[in-house]
């Protein structure tokens, strides 16, 4: 059974041979592993099953000064933190989308490394993802006060807002659809440690409604697997979720989540990926506890629904040993 064969079998609901994995790191935790195993490229040694294409944050313009421009538009500050940044420049510094134009959702750039990857990884499961893809997206334009504030102060320009959000990642999932993909992934952060950003009520007449279109064009146009990645507490919404189409969940936090009561609950009927903790574990634990958790995730998964990880990217600040356990222990669990 081929990595990609496996993975669609968890998404199945099915039991499978072992527990597949797939981790990731930020730019200074895969600077640890690269020198480790002496590669430029960490993805070999680690024998991932999910094979990322695209660009799950956007291509970005290095303007000088640790300032770097994303392809809406946004300037990012990163003196501090080197993988993404923070937005500095509001660029809709109005409710309104008068004179701004969307960049071209089908630019060759977001599709160029696909068959390049597939070629040098083709036993993998191929998601295409879409980072920023509907929430994040309207705050890093509006920003996340104005935002906040304009869901009820200018509630048909947020509309619009979203909708045309909605359009750009539907043309660019079509796009990517033309290609021998299994999944989509869209990143879109509704949670913090306690429930919802915006609470149940905005996200259902506000960000739902969009948000199903571009499911519905994951699963009944293009009849591909659904992941969202949406960091805190919202399995609130895991119901919802289901019903409309997604087949896996990530990042998992166990610091927000009981994540066996939750497994229990959807196996069978939603995925997992994620569940080790990045903000306790890793970080801070010792080698022998992230053995031990990981260890429990990986029995927990036995019965199918379930794809290990951290719950995040691997932050700069985890011990290398810390990195190395979860990593061994995946790989000798057959």
């Amino acid at each position: 059974m081929t990595k990609r064969e496996l993975i669609r079998l968890v998404l199945d609901g099915q039991k499978p041979p072992y527990v597949p994995w797939s981790f990731s790191f930020t730019v200074e935790a895969a600077e640890k592993l690269k020198t480790y195993y002496g590669v430029d490229d960490i993805e070999e040694p680690l024998g991932n099953h999910i094979l990322g294409l695209g660009s799950d944050i956007g291509f970005f313009d290095n303007l000088g000064n640790d300032i770097f421009q994303d392809y809406f538009g946004v300037k990012w500050d990163r003196r501090a933190e080197k993988d993404i940044g923070i937005p500095v420049e509001v660029v809709l510094k109005e409710p309104a989308l008068t004179g701004y134009e969307f960049p071209d959702p089908e630019h060759p750039r977001f599709f160029a490394d696909i068959e390049k990857k597939i070629t040098k990884y083709p036993d993998r499961f191929r998601l295409f993802r879409l980072g920023f893809s509907l929430y994040e997206r309207a705050w890093t334009l509006r920003g996340m006060e104005n935002l906040l504030m304009d869901f009820v102060t200018y509630p048909d320009f947020v509309q619009q807002l979203l909708e045309k959000i909605a359009d750009y990642n539907i043309a660019q999932v079509r796009k990517a659809c033309q290609y021998d993909i299994d999944g989509v992934y869209f990143g879109d952060d509704w949670g913090q440690q306690k429930g919802l950003i915006m609470g149940p009520k905005i996200w259902r007449k506000f960000i739902q409604p969009p948000l199903k279109r571009m499911y519905d064009t994951v699963r009944k146009e293009c009849n591909k697997y659904l992941f969202i990645h949406s960091c805190g507490q919202v399995d609130s919404l895991f119901d919802d979720l289901v019903v409309m189409g997604l087949n896996c969940f990530n990042p998992f936090q166990p610091e927000v989540m009981d994540v066996h009561a939750l497994l229990s609950k959807y196996r069978g009927r939603l995925t997992f990926h994620g569940g080790l903790s990045t903000q306790r574990t890793l970080p801070f634990g010792m080698p022998e506890e992230v053995r031990n958790e990981t260890r429990r995730l990986l029995e927990l998964g036995t019965e199918g629904s379930y794809i290990l990880s951290p719950s995040h990217a691997v932050e700069g600040d985890v011990p290398l040993e810390n990195m190395l356990v979860f990593i061994e222990e995946a790989q000798h669990q057959k």
